[in-house]
């Protein structure tokens, strides 16, 4: 939309959302690129006052997609994203392991007696709760599984 204001002919063109990003890469993730990575995360929500709702989604989303990184993704590069836009927050924890993880359907039966295979349903319902969601992008660095949610 343009508008004029005043006699000036000129056209007022309305400023677009600003989007915030925080990049980290990690050369070779290992179990301590989970604190790490997760502490960065955390100063940047803060810096970015995010609410602790949202931020606390994203934080538990960090430290479940970096230890399966650390865990399936085997030898390789990682790459830990954020964004922020007017009305949404979007994480995205990127790796070259050779595989796509299987998005759990919410429904499925639980194995109660197992040990590990919850993180990724744990985060696909801690983000539909807040109106989000949680996917599998293929793209030119390899996977990424992203979280994004909507913020107030």
């Amino acid at each position: 939309m343009l508008t004029t204001t005043g006699t000036s002919a000129a056209p007022v063109i309305p400023a677009a959302p600003a989007v915030r990003r925080f990049v980290h890469r990690v050369a070779a993730p290992d179990v301590m690129s989970v604190p790490r990575v997760r502490a960065r995360v955390r100063a940047t929500l803060e810096a970015w006052g995010v609410p602790l709702d949202a931020a606390d989604v994203l934080l538990l989303a960090v430290s479940e997609l970096v230890g399966n990184v650390v865990r399936h993704a085997g030898a390789g590069r990682m790459r830990v994203g954020v964004a922020s836009g007017a009305d949404w927050l979007r994480l995205d924890v990127a790796d070259q392991g050779a595989g796509l993880p299987r998005l759990p359907a919410p429904r499925a039966g639980l194995d109660l007696d197992a040990e590990s295979g919850r993180g990724l349903l744990i985060v696909q319902l801690m983000a539909a709760e807040l109106g989000g969601e949680l996917s599998v992008v293929a793209g030119e660095f390899g996977k990424s599984v992203r979280v994004r949610i909507p913020v107030a």
